[in-house]
């Protein structure tokens, strides 16, 4: 099959490779020269595992290429996918310029029949929006259908392979077989494709993504209960992830969640629901809570050492919104590290991917070589982001590195009593009250 990809982010990148992975011929399309020139020489411009390896071997193969032009590119495809970026408006909505523009560039460019695949995460009602857009620029046939992702930054390119669910949203019979034949080969073992209308498949996007950060949102608030009444919400966890009714994913308390899509989708819908005169009071509260958690590191650092925090020097390990990605978009190492500045401490970060990304938003920061680096001459260290490369830290070597040996374990990744026998003063999330 012939396939145009509009969009060469996490999403569009992804979904091109993956699918040129299976044998189809993919053309990806964005607007950035530069990009495209290093795509075109096998270099990914952001930190994805495996996906490196997945976008030279299609290359290499001749199935996958770009370009910059869209009126190049969509003459003779049968889909063509819109990946491109919904970021949120100052109201919350999302920003649908982009996918406008992209819509009527492929109106513009088409020459026969072809689906047009909305993959972007957008507002229910997008796809007849796209719709008027293409139908005022072509008299070609042509069908719009929904097809949400739902990957995961850091296994995206395993979240697409081995797909737990495809949702295609459609509402014509050739838009339905041509997508069913897309996917077919993903799902061989197991037929996991769910079509339903349009409306309900952009809705369910939204939904998941609301769903899960409702989850962490609770957990989180829960943290903070436990704390109070000296319970361990790590054994809370545990307990009720073992009901089947909850299940044990996305129970994990933390600084908050950020990255690209749970803080600006629980937006968009709630400015959904409120275009519809509907009111979403849960995903409302979850973002509420979200942003109260983000502070709640900086809170307990100058708790322990006073607000104000001149001559303090604290390590901050993990600077990306989650491991394996450089993505710092709303990640609330961001958050604690301006908590920090503003209380007048000297901040060292370290993070194993994300480092060129935090030293270019000019902040005051310090940002070590390594992790021991960073943690030179601290009087704290907080962790924030849970790479692989922390849990095993060697806290001999720490301690020794440190000024003033105090540990605040964002991600609850360490043992309270290993580190406190060796020494360090250890704060975590939901662990029992606080020292006083």
């Amino acid at each position: 099959m012939r396939l145009v990809v509009i969009g060469t982010g996490y999403v569009g990148l992804v979904a091109g490779a993956g699918f040129a992975d299976f044998g189809n011929d993919v053309v990806c399309v964005d607007v950035d020269a530069a990009r495209v020139e290093r795509l075109r020489r096998g270099e990914i411009p952001f930190v994805e595992p495996r996906l490196e390896e997945l976008v030279k071997r299609n290359l290499d193969a001749g199935r996958l290429t770009f370009t910059t032009r869209i009126d190049d590119a969509v003459p003779g495809a049968e889909v063509v996918i819109l990946a491109v970026g919904t970021p949120a408006g100052e109201d919350g909505a999302a920003d649908l310029r982009f996918i406008d523009d992209a819509a009527a560039q492929v109106g513009r460019a088409l020459d026969g029949f072809a689906v047009i695949v909305t993959k972007s995460t957008v507002p229910v009602g997008t796809a007849d929006r796209i719709r008027a857009l293409i139908a005022a620029e072509t008299s070609h046939p042509f069908a719009v259908a929904s097809n949400p992702e739902f990957l995961k930054e850091g296994d995206a390119v395993n979240d697409f392979m081995k797909p737990d669910r495809v949702i295609l949203g459609v509402d014509d019979d050739r838009a339905a077989r041509a997508l069913r034949n897309l996917y077919s080969p993903f799902v061989r073992i197991n037929d996991r494709i769910m079509v339903m209308d349009i409306r309900s498949a952009e809705l369910t996007k939204y939904a998941a993504n609301a769903m899960l950060a409702v989850r962490i949102s609770f957990m989180n608030e829960l943290a903070l209960l436990a704390e109070k009444v000296g319970a361990d919400i790590e054994k809370v966890r545990k307990g009720i992830g073992s009901d089947p009714r909850i299940g044990p994913r996305f129970l994990f308390p933390g600084p908050g969640f950020g990255g690209s899509c749970f803080p600006k989708d629980l937006r968009a819908l709630a400015h959904t629901a409120r275009h519809h005169g509907a009111s979403l009071e849960v995903v409302a509260a979850a973002e509420r809570a979200n942003h109260r958690q983000k502070h709640v590191l900086g809170e307990r650092i100058k708790a322990h050492f006073g607000a104000n925090l001149a001559g303090q020097r604290v390590a901050v390990w993990g600077l990306a919104f989650k491991p394996e990605t450089d993505d710092i978009r709303e990640a609330p190492a961001l958050t604690l590290i301006a908590d920090l500045i503003a209380a007048g401490a000297t901040v060292v970060g370290y993070d194993p991917a994300a480092m060129e990304q935090v030293r270019g938003l000019g902040l005051e920061l310090e940002l070590a070589p390594d992790m021991y680096a960073a943690a030179q001459g601290a009087h704290a260290l907080a962790l924030v982001t849970e790479w692989t490369q922390f849990r095993g830290a060697d806290f001999r070597r720490l301690h020794a590195a440190m000024a003033e040996p105090v540990l605040f374990d964002g991600r609850n990744i360490w043992d309270p009593e290993q580190l406190r026998a060796l020494g360090f003063q250890y704060q975590a999330i939901g662990r029992g009250p606080l020292p006083r």
